[in-house]
């Protein structure tokens, strides 16, 4: 255990967090995405795991995280198959969790469940979490800390 640090932040993804740069895409999946074989063409190259659901993995991130403010997509949610405009519970949860965790309204944007899958293959990892609820999977582009925030 870490002082400050969400203990559901174990040392494999607290490394890679720490490892990404600006601009580099983290995806967070639920337990029916393919995980283990679209984290292999990853940067990082292997699954990493976080056994609890969507909203706290979001919320335990966030808290070490900065999204990307330069850029429309740094938050981004997989797209109902077949109704696009339906947002589910678990990324409506992990909506308030982006608000709460940037201090504003941070809108996340649709992807399609293809070109999800395709966003994720070239993301730098996959984290994926013990979430059931189907479309709790979630893409998040890395920002920059301000050297005054630190």
């Amino acid at each position: 255990m870490l002082k400050g640090i969400d203990s559901l932040l174990n040392a494999d993804v607290l490394r890679a967090l720490q490892a990404m740069g600006h601009g580099d895409d983290l995806i967070i999946a639920d337990i029916n995405f393919p995980g283990d074989s679209v984290a292999r063409q990853t940067r990082l190259g292997r699954l990493l795991r976080i056994d609890a659901d969507a909203a706290r993995v979001a919320r335990a991130v966030l808290s070490v995280y900065p999204l990307d403010s330069f850029v429309d997509d740094a938050a981004a949610r997989m797209e109902i198959v077949g109704n696009p405009r339906e947002i589910p519970a678990v990324q409506k949860e992990v909506q308030k969790e982006i608000d709460r965790a940037e201090g504003k309204s941070w809108p996340m944007i649709l992807i399609e469940r293809y070109a999800f899958y395709e966003r994720a293959k070239k993301a730098y990892c996959v984290i994926q979490m013990h979430e059931r609820r189907f479309y709790g999977c979630f893409a998040f582009r890395k920002g920059v800390i301000p050297p005054d925030a630190a």
